[in-house]
C-alpha cells in the first residue's frame, strides 16, 4: 500500500483506532484525542464526502455543512483519486444499516 506519510506515530494512531471495540470506546478515545474543533472538522469532511457521493452540488453542500469550497474540492479529489477509504466506510455503514 502506498502511503502519503510513513511515520511511527501515525502507525500507532491507526493501531489504536483498530483496537477500539465499541461505540462508547470510540467516543471516549476521540474525546480524549481531539479538540471539539478537530472533531467537527473531521466529521464535516465525512458529511461532505457523503453528500458528494450522493451527487449533491457544491452550493447545497456549503449550505448544509458550512464547509468551504476548498474543503469540498479537497474531499472531492479524495473521492475521485484517493485510496477509496471513504467508499469502504460508506459501504460498511450501509451494510450495517440494512
Amino acid at each position: 500500500m502506498k502511503r502519503k506519510i510513513n511515520d511511527e506515530n501515525i502507525d500507532l494512531l491507526f493501531k489504536a483506532v483498530l483496537e477500539l471495540r465499541t461505540y462508547d470506546e470510540c467516543v471516549d478515545f476521540f474525546d480524549d484525542l481531539c479538540t471539539v474543533t478537530e472533531l467537527k472538522s473531521i466529521s464535516q469532511r465525512i458529511k461532505v464526502a457523503k453528500m458528494l457521493r450522493d451527487k449533491c452540488v457544491y452550493s447545497d453542500i456549503v449550505a448544509a455543512t458550512g464547509a468551504s469550497t476548498a474543503t469540498i474540492s479537497r474531499v472531492n479529489r479524495s473521492l475521485q483519486y484517493g485510496s477509496n477509504g471513504y467508499e469502504v466506510l460508506f459501504q460498511r455503514i450501509e451494510e450495517k444499516d440494512e
